[in-house]
């Protein structure tokens, strides 16, 4: 498969017409009758047929109940009926968010069919907006992986170049909306599986505060770190859905209760006062190609030159932050996915006996990397080295918010690399587990603390692929963080690069 150079004017990155507008765009159009739901789809689903056999961005496209839906959201504005505030609004899925009587597969041969009886709040929230599910999008198994090619449906292709990785684990659904299949998409991220993809792909991915949206009908991976977030090729979009997504649910024991402000309640005000830190052991961390770190130095620069206050600041134990991670994700691995036995869901392989059944079933039905992982964790806890290693690493992860209060106690936000490099090619490091996992060194520390983080697209690294920058915020500092991610991204560089 041939390559698309990011910025050549070809292929699935070159946007136009309908599929060049943004979310907000979308949804004013068609509320106010300006524009068709059905449209809006139909040109969208037309840049599928054309790229998505290069790209694989979708384990599975809901065209036929995507046009029932438009034509519902068509038929309540001829009514006189608001359809919500993304309204025709197309939306891809993450592939581990359960979805009512359509496969939710995980990218995993042992889910392999299975259909949900119920629907993730997440996706019952994108509904009553009025938004259009598209799709359901490729993944690393079980969100296991950086490149979205541990997928037993087959690898992602970025759209700025169809010969490297999207990223991942939410690989697909950035790669959706990068490639104009659909203006929003949802991922999840554990370790840095929405930012990661968003920098790969040239576009803006949040992870929330930890709580902030429900998990309910999210396939868990690690219980602790999942939160659910947007994809979008704005802040402002990206914020517009935040907001549609977030709220306490009382079927999550782990969602926040209470009010919460609107997440895009700051937009529009600039960094102007803001005190900005730029994180010192992440701008020199292990691998950091130096396009990426010169565009952390342009985007602290840019935004010192908008009033922003930018000074360096040193959280010392995030440099601990990816042993940590593959102790405690893996851990809390093993144990979520000993329910996919071959009983409940999905795939299952006759044995002799429970046993023989439950081993053949896991090995066929699970891939490597999950087979890693689960090891990995089922080690963790075992007897006599919990205190090790499981309970070790969860004094780094506490230490690492103490680290984190602190430095918030001098700083507003602060700001790192996504990733270290740009999109490496396809194949690049599969082979290799330890350089896969250093892709989100940079991401990672925001996961364990519970925190809110964002990238956002910022110019082009010397190959000319898209670079992304982190802001990081404090719990519930999600107003702030977009307040400054929108600020620099007013002032990014616009695909120059380096």
């Amino acid at each position: 498969m041939s390559g698309s150079p990011s910025g050549s004017g070809e292929g699935p990155a070159a946007l136009s017409g309908l599929t060049s507008l943004s979310a907000r765009a979308i949804a004013a159009g068609v509320r106010s009758g300006e524009l068709s739901a059905a449209a809006v789809l139909e040109e969208h689903l037309a840049r599928v047929e054309r790229w998505e056999q290069q790209v694989h961005a979708f384990n599975l496209v809901t065209a036929d109940a995507a046009r029932a839906r438009a034509a519902q959201v068509d038929a309540a504005v001829a009514a006189g009926e608001d359809p919500g505030l993304l309204a025709g609004v197309p939306v891809a899925l993450k592939d581990l968010l359960c979805t009512r009587g359509v496969p939710t597969t995980c990218s995993s041969r042992i889910l392999a069919g299975w259909c949900p009886p119920y629907d993730a709040t997440v996706v019952k929230k994108m509904a009553a907006a009025g938004a259009i599910v598209i799709g359901k999008a490729n993944m690393d198994e079980f969100a296991m992986g950086s490149s979205t090619e541990h997928s037993a449906t087959g690898p992602t292709h970025n759209p700025h170049d169809l010969s490297r990785v999207p990223g991942g684990s939410s690989g697909g659904s950035a790669a959706a909306v990068a490639a104009g299949f659909s203006a929003l998409a949802l991922g999840s991220d554990t370790g840095g599986s929405i930012r990661q993809p968003a920098a790969l792909c040239g576009v803006v991915g949040v992870k929330p505060t930890y709580g902030l949206v429900s998990r309910y009908g999210l396939v868990a991976f690690a219980s602790s770190l999942d939160q659910i977030g947007p994809f979008a090729r704005s802040v402002a979009d990206a914020a517009l859905a935040l907001d549609v997504i977030s709220g306490h649910d009382e079927r999550d024991s782990t969602s926040l209760p209470g009010e919460h402000p609107s997440v895009a309640s700051r937009l529009g005000r600039g960094a102007e006062d803001l005190r900005v830190g730029v994180i010192a052991e992440l701008a020199s961390a292990e691998g950091m190609a130096p396009d990426v770190s010169a565009a952390v130095t342009d985007a602290a620069e840019a935004l010192a030159a908008t009033g922003a206050k930018v000074e360096e600041v040193s959280v010392p134990s995030v440099r601990y932050g990816l042993s940590a991670y593959y102790m405690i994700a893996p851990a809390e691995a093993s144990s979520n996915l000993a329910r996919y036995d071959g009983v409940r869901y999905g795939l299952r392989r006759d044995g002799n006996d429970i046993t023989e059944m439950y081993m053949s079933t896991r090995a066929a039905g699970f891939g490597p990397e999950v087979k890693r992982r689960i090891m990995l964790g089922t080690y963790a806890l075992s007897a006599g080295y919990y205190d090790a290693y499981y309970g070790k690493a969860q004094k780094v992860r506490t230490l690492m918010i103490r680290d984190f209060d602190l430095a918030y106690s001098s700083f507003d936000v602060l700001l790192s690399p996504t990733s270290p490099t740009t999109a490496f090619p396809l194949g690049a490091k599969t082979a290799d587990p330890l350089a896969m996992y250093l892709s989100d060194v940079c991401t990672i520390p925001s996961n364990l603390a519970g925190h809110p983080a964002v990238s956002i697209p910022f110019g082009a690294g010397e190959d000319g692929l898209p670079v992304g920058v982190q802001v990081l915020a404090p719990a519930l500092g999600e107003p702030v963080m977009l307040q400054v991610a929108e600020a620099l991204e007013a002032v990014a560089p616009r695909g120059e690069a380096r």
